[in-house]
């Protein structure tokens, strides 16, 4: 049931999903946070990647297609399963290069010596929309997940 290996990109995805969830959480959070040094919270993004196991092969390099089986048992589950698992990975959380918000409140804490404090680059708007899209992404590959799950078990009730 090589299909199963599907699951694994399903997953991915949804630890994927839940930690951009995460960080839409943590920038809802700081939305008016600002700092004595006068530079402010800024939005941070999740980047996202493709994860496939075949990519870094180099051509004319020596791969075992048909391993041994002294060689699989040397290889602890951890390695084969990272070896092996296709999907998304996160390949980092950067910040939103948007420019801060300029305010002029000459009585703010943190204002600078022109009266002049910066409030974080935090659109309500934008983050509930990147919510939203983080949501239905996680229920769709739940779906997937499901449905894997269902053909297998149908799999093996063939054989009864």
């Amino acid at each position: 049931m090589a299909f199963l290996s599907y699951l694994d990109i399903s997953v991915s995805a949804m630890a994927a999903q839940r930690l951009r969830l995460e960080v839409i959480q943590h920038n809802v959070a700081n939305e008016s946070t600002t700092r004595p040094d006068g530079d402010a919270y800024r939005r941070q993004v999740v980047v996202f990647g493709e994860n496939r196991p075949y990519k870094n092969m180099q051509p004319g390099r020596n791969y075992v297609k048909n391993p041994s089986f002294g060689s699989i048992l040397e290889m602890t589950i951890a390695q084969r399963r990272q070896r092996q698992m296709a999907g998304v990975q996160v390949l980092r959380i950067a910040e939103d290069p948007t420019p801060l918000t300029p305010v002029y409140d000459p009585t703010h804490p943190h204002a600078n010596a022109e009266g002049y404090y910066y409030m974080p680059n935090v659109d309500l708007a934008t983050e509930q929309m990147d919510a939203l899209a983080a949501t239905r992404s996680y229920e769709a590959n739940l779906t997937i997940f499901d449905e894997l799950k269902n053909m297998a078990t149908r799999a093996l009730t063939i054989g009864r």
